[in-house]
């Protein structure tokens, strides 16, 4: 058997992508416990108050952030696939779309419009089919929402027609 490069051979290299997902764990690690060390100065009859679970979540942030280190180090992440950027655009624009026309035009018509943008980015591209469904869709949750549940939710010119 050859001594070429053998997995056992091979320097393994610390994954950057992960060391700076757990300095982000970490660092909301450490804000929660600043938010919390504000809390514990409300007390209580008993001894857990206000401030017992976002320190326990601060707690399991920190875990995680060292575990994450702790697998960075060793290297064996599995490969990542290639980020694909179109998607994500698609969402982000739907997103977008939503919070500029959601007070003009109401509930419906700007949660449709993220509905149709949602589905273009998972690759439905006919936008003349997907937002119709949506603004129908969006008006069901609408009515559910305002009707049913006596919730307030934007109303534009459709939900006008409705209620």
């Amino acid at each position: 058997m050859s001594k070429g490069n053998t997995p056992s051979t091979q320097t393994r290299r610390p994954d950057r992508a992960a060391l700076v997902i757990a300095v982000f764990l970490a660092a909301l690690a450490g804000l929660i416990f600043w938010d919390t060390s504000r809390l514990a100065k409300i007390t209580s009859y008993s001894g857990i108050g206000p401030a017992t679970i976002p320190f326990v979540i601060a707690s399991v942030l920190l875990l995680l952030a060292a575990w994450t280190v702790f697998e960075a180090l060793r290297g064996e992440f599995p490969a990542r696939e290639r980020q694909e950027f179109g998607p994500v655009i698609w969402i982000v624009g739907g997103l977008a779309a939503q919070m500029l026309t959601l007070k003009p035009l109401g509930f419906s018509i700007a949660t449709g419009l993220l509905f149709a943008a949602t589905a273009a980015g998972f690759g439905k591209r006919t936008l003349w089919f997907t937002i119709p469904i949506g603004i129908v869709l969006c008006l069901g949750v609408w009515l559910v929402f305002a009707g049913l549940l006596q919730l307030s939710l934007p109303a534009g010119p459709l939900e006008h027609l409705f209620w």
